[in-house]
């Protein structure tokens, strides 16, 4: 196999199959989880949350592999729109209704879950930065004075 396809399928293939999982589970006709209705709208509510997190940080991962920019607008827009055409799914789905809310509701995961990326992201960075700072000695670097 190429290298560029199979750096396309390692990339790709578990947004694909993420987006698939969660196109099964809509076609359920009922997902209920606890005998009490508030928890299993609360259960249902947070699953709702992390399958399109996972969806958006998936997605995040192939377009940054895929170099486009601004990868996590990009990941947030695919993930919102998903959880909309989900909802559209689920109307066709007997004892599943769509429902604006539930999309509202998905594109806060994926919000969530894409801030928690970046705000990880920036903390690896920085504790990189202050690692480097250091000689392998763990005795700090002597800077050059700037030269005049």
């Amino acid at each position: 196999m190429k290298p560029a396809l199979r750096t396309f399928l390692l990339q790709w293939l578990p947004v694909v199959l993420w987006a698939a999982l969660i196109f099964a589970f809509s076609a359920q006709p009922s997902l209920r989880f606890a005998q009490a209705d508030s928890l299993d709208f609360l259960v249902r509510k947070a699953g709702h949350m992390f399958v399109f997190g996972v969806l958006a940080v998936l997605l995040w991962r192939a377009l940054t592999s895929a170099q486009i920019g601004r990868p996590v607008v990009w990941s947030w827009l695919l993930t919102a729109a998903y959880a909309g055409s989900d909802e559209f799914h689920q109307s066709f789905t007997a004892g599943r209704h769509p429902s604006p809310v539930d999309v509202g509701i998905d594109a806060v995961g994926g919000l969530i879950a894409l801030c928690i990326l970046v705000a990880w992201i920036r903390l690896r960075a920085k504790s990189r930065s202050a690692a480097s700072d250091y000689s392998a000695t763990g005795k700090p670097r002597m800077l050059k004075p700037p030269s005049t």
